[in-house]
Formats: C-alpha cells, structure tokens, sequence
C-alpha cells in the first residue's frame, strides 16, 4: 500500500488527492496544511487519513510521493524541514506555475536525486479545495521538470502516475519550462490586467466603458479575475523571462501603434492576418481577434462515449455544433469539453439540456 503526502490542499493538491482516492482506494493519504480547518474537513470527508503537524512530521518518511501545493515560497520554506524526514526512495515534486526557484533550493539543499518539478496545466480562476475534483487533470497536459541527478527510474514513476491521472505527461528543462510559461500563462495575465485596468483609467464618471463592455472585451480579459496573490508571486518568481518576453510584446504594440498613425493599412492588415492564421493553427481556436464566441465548457469523465453522448444529445434536438474539443490545456477553462455554436439561441438551448442531463456546464463569459 503506496502512502501520500501533501503540503497544501488548495484546489490543486485536493485535486490530487480525490484523483488518487478513486484510481488508488487502498492508499493512504496524509497532508498537513496553513489552515488546520482545511485539513480537518479533509479529514471527515475520509479525503485523507491523517493530519500531519508540519512538513517535518516523522509520517512523511513513510511516503513514496510528497506533494508540494503550497505557495512557491511556502514550499521552499518547508524544504529544510522535510529533507529531515524524506526517505531515499520517496519522489518529491511540487505543482507551481515557476520551477528555477524551487529547482535552485533543492539543489542547494542536497535533495536533487528526489526532485520532479510538477507543473500540471489545469485549474481556474477559483481556489481552494472546495472547488477540487477527481478529474480536473483528465486530457490536461502535466509538464515535468526532472532535474539533471534525478534516475530514470524516478522519472518513469512519476510519468507513471501523470498517465494513471489521464493527463498528458510532458518532460521539460524547468528553464525551457519557465520562459514557455512567461509567453502563454504569465504575460497573458499582466496584459490582460493592464488592459483592465486601461479601460478603469479611461472611463468616463457615467462608466459607458464599463457598461458595455462585453464579447471580445470579457473573452481576452477573463483572467484578469485570477488571484492576486497568486499572480503577485509568479510575476516576481518569474520577473526575468516575462519581461524577456514582454519586450517583444511592446515592441509589437510600439511598432502597430506607429504604423497605424502612419495610415500603414497594409501591415495592419498583415498583422491580423499572420497572427489570425496562427492562432487558428491552434489545437482549439475562434474565428477573428476579438469576435464574439459561442462557446461552452463542459465538465465530463474521460470515458468511451462520453463526447459521442453529448453530440448525440444536442443533434437530436436540432442544435448544430460549430466546433467541439477536448481542452488540453485547462488552466483557465472550467471545462474538459469546449463546445462552440454558430449563434446564441442554439447555445442557450444547448445549455439547458445539458443542464437537464445532470452535466455542469459553464459559459464563455
């Protein structure tokens, strides 16, 4: 019987622990957190076994995995405490958003040889472990950042794991990992926020602004809503590659704003156009920069015939479908199944009947 251990049970590590609970019922679970509240109600929903007084506490050296799902700081803290208790077999990883800073103090600390960053790219605006659940991972890619001392066979064991939580496993350098992420998680964040926070600015005291933002406008600022704790953290952790990353986006910003003072209609055109072709190469893409989408986001368990029932469901009413997909990357979609229609009546009925076969279903807001 394989024991578990956390430190944190946010909406991540408790997704963790309800996904090991159903693919690992005889395991066993121990965690301690920041909030003993947290811990305890974990406790009587039978989520986990014990309750652990810190990260040093002797019953960490039993586990074959300890789970790092604290704040990035908050883990590296606890590094110390844990290295006094961690067995030679046990694998140590953590889910956070920057991997350098965690991958140097294991470095410093002589705990290299356990090490595997984890970062899995599932999740939401929402926090906590009452919004976890037992499949938040399925087709989620969960990015792996070995380090250099750690064995394959370590390696393979976590990879493992990764697969039996149906994600999708992918090993990177925690370099290659944390430049990657400044270009498609954290700069999408500060700009979104500072376009936000451009409009709050400009408003005028009636906020017409406001008002009538809404389409395009919510879709590309939605994440502004994440945590500002959170997003504090990654931005200082991750300072040096997001502004590597930023510079060639105001570099695009400075050189559009020029052309167009300049009446230079054809390298806007241009601009659009390559930047429309690529992102519809994505694996799931809209139609135009900021057109209004009809999407949903449905939450389903990756079973034979799940997406076959939905699609079957919605063409027996009638409702044409513009597009359907798996989201692979869920770190900012409710979802495992994003379905988008051609108009919003299909989209509203689409939504009840969903609802009426018991499937949660959020929308594109």
């Amino acid at each position: 019987m394989n024991t578990y251990g956390f430190f944190g049970l946010g909406l991540i590590g408790g997704s963790l622990a309800k996904n090991l609970r159903k693919i690992e019922p005889s395991c066993r679970i121990i965690a301690c957190s920041r909030s003993y509240e947290t811990c305890r109600n974990a406790l009587n929903q039978g989520l986990i076994d014990d309750v652990c007084s810190g990260p040093g506490d002797p019953a960490f050296s039993e586990c074959s995995m300890i789970f790092l799902c604290a704040p990035a700081e908050t883990n590296i803290e606890a590094l110390p405490a844990i290295r006094k208790v961690l067995s030679a077999d046990c694998i140590l990883t953590d889910v956070g958003s920057v991997k350098s800073p965690i991958h140097k103090a294991v470095e410093e600390l002589g705990l290299a040889g356990q090490f595997i960053g984890g970062h899995p790219m599932a999740g939401s605006e929402k926090s906590g472990i009452v919004h976890a659940t037992d499949h938040l991972f399925e087709n989620a890619y969960y990015i792996l950042t070995p380090t250099a001392e750690v064995s394959a066979l370590k390696l393979e064991r976590c990879r493992n794991f990764t697969l039996k939580l149906k994600a999708l496993p992918l090993v990177l350098d925690q370099d290659q990992h944390d430049f990657i992420t400044a270009a498609i998680s954290h700069l999408p964040h500060v700009v979104a926020a500072s376009l936000v926070n451009t409009v709050h600015d400009l408003d005028s005291e009636e906020e017409y602004m406001k008002t009538i933002a809404a389409g395009g406008f919510r879709d590309l600022t939605r994440i502004a809503s994440s945590s500002p704790q959170m997003w504090e953290s990654i931005c200082v952790e991750n300072n040096t590659n997001i502004s590597r990353v930023m510079d060639t986006f105001l570099d695009h910003m400075i050189q559009a704003r020029d052309r167009m003072c300049a009446g230079d209609g054809g390298y806007i055109n241009k601009m659009f156009e390559q930047s429309r072709d690529y992102r519809n190469s994505f694996s799931f893409a809209s139609h135009g920069p900021v057109k209004k989408s009809y999407r949903i986001y449905c939450d389903i368990i990756d079973e034979s015939g799940a997406i076959a029932t939905i699609a079957t469901v919605l063409a027996v009413n009638g409702i044409s479908i513009k597009n359907i997909s798996i989201i692979h990357n869920r770190s900012y979609e409710q979802g495992a199944l994003a379905i988008e229609f051609y108009e919003e009546d299909p989209m509203r009925k689409a939504i009840a009947l969903l609802r009426h076969h018991r499937y949660t279903v959020w929308e594109n807001d």
